[in-house]
């Protein structure tokens, strides 16, 4: 039977390493899978070794403050390889994390498979040399980035966005509007603010902000504010102390949210990926510290931040970053949005173009499917071929 070690380090990933073991299991029942990830993967059956919570911030400076819990992490997961050596380690993005870890194993001679890319598309080109001495076989979501490992020279297959399967409302519109307290026929607007507390701290009160004085222009105007779970209550003060007529704060429930909503202020990240697969119009906005901005700008090669941008290759929804985030350009967009059905209709039929480029669904099972047949190819049993085949 094939032992898979996993490891990711933030929300998203933790998605994605749940919906691939699942997979995994379906595929080879007796599958053994451990790995440091939360509350999915712990869900899908997986042995839990640790859990990522402390360890995800965002920027350059702010990543000091983890090094410790970061490193203790390294120790354990390597511990882990040593006591129940895998047949395949899947590193889940988190690549300041997972290539160290990568790097141990690999002296071990345990396969890398790493799936979804770092971004290195974006910034940080250099990492292309690390991943090619590293990993055996790169497992990218995003269709652009399959031409960039080719290059380099990187064994890759495109399988697909998980989120295609993933982003799925489970309660229509009239009944979860309904039962959060909302009024399933006004104008809403989701505010997703991020997964990170750091995040938090740097962009909900402007998206509070911006709530606000569209509530100001459109009375009627509803919010769904979408939070990531095992987050402090108290990073959600800013919405309460606004004092908005009609507001809600959903947990596990992003894609009810989206698919309720007329329009979406959003984080960069994940979550515009999430929209987009919905179909819902959205503002992007982004705000690190002053200081990691001001360090990490130079590295920067994309003049475009949003992932649907970069997927589409052009602006198809506006992006607000860094000094950009205001408050009242964030509300400018979204009230253009909310009271011009032509823009708005202009946005949806650009974001259908995204979600096609997203691939066909069933990109879990297809990375499950690639991991076996590694985990096959290193017991040299002939079931690598069958998987290869299906």
């Amino acid at each position: 039977m094939a032992r898979i070690l996993i490891s990711c380090g933030e929300p998203s990933g933790d998605l994605y390493a749940g919906a691939l073991v699942g997979e995994l299991r379906r595929l080879d029942p007796g599958v053994q899978v451990s790995g440091v990830g939360g509350e999915y993967l712990r869900e899908s059956g997986a042995d839990l070794v640790g859990d990522f919570r402390g360890l995800t911030v965002t920027g350059l400076v702010e990543a000091l403050s983890v090094v410790p819990r970061s490193w203790q992490m390294y120790r354990r997961l390597v511990r882990e390889a040593g006591a129940r050596p895998p047949d395949v380690f899947v590193a889940i993005d988190f690549p300041d994390f997972n290539c160290r870890v990568a790097a141990a194993l690999r002296r071990r001679g345990v396969p890398i498979v790493y799936y979804v890319s770092p971004q290195i598309w974006a910034w940080r080109g250099g990492r292309l040399r690390t991943l090619k001495a590293l990993v055996d076989e790169m497992i990218v979501i995003f269709p652009f980035e399959e031409a960039i490992y080719r290059r380099a020279g990187i064994p890759v297959r495109f399988v697909g966005h998980p989120l295609v399967d993933l982003a799925r409302a489970r309660q229509a519109k009239p009944a979860f509007l309904s039962a959060i307290g909302l009024d399933a026929g006004a104008p809403t607007v989701a505010l997703l603010p991020g997964s990170r507390p750091n995040e938090l701290r740097r962009i909900l009160p402007g998206l509070v902000r911006a709530a606000s004085l569209i509530a100001a222009r459109l009375p009627d105007a509803q919010f769904v504010l979408a939070r990531a779970p095992n987050l402090d209550a108290s990073l959600f003060a800013p919405l309460e102390a606004a004092g908005l007529r009609a507001a809600a704060v959903v947990e596990r429930q992003t894609d009810e949210a989206l698919a309720a909503s007329d329009v979406v202020l959003a984080a960069s990240g994940t979550a515009t990926v999430q929209a987009a697969i919905h179909g819902c119009p959205m503002v992007i906005v982004y705000r690190l510290s002053p200081l990691t901005y001001r360090l990490g700008k130079p590295f920067v090669h994309v003049d475009m931040y949003g992932m649907v941008n970069l997927v589409a290759g052009r602006r198809v929804v506006p992006e607000l970053i860094q000094d950009a985030f205001t408050p009242e350009a964030v509300a400018r967009e979204a009230l253009d949005l909310l009271t011009n059905p032509g823009l708005a209709a202009q946005a949806r039929a650009a974001l259908g173009e995204v979600r096609r480029q997203l691939g066909s669904p069933g990109a879990s099972r297809r990375a499950a499917e690639a991991i076996l047949a590694m985990a096959a190819r290193r017991a040299g049993s002939p079931r690598a071929r069958v998987v290869e085949d299906r």
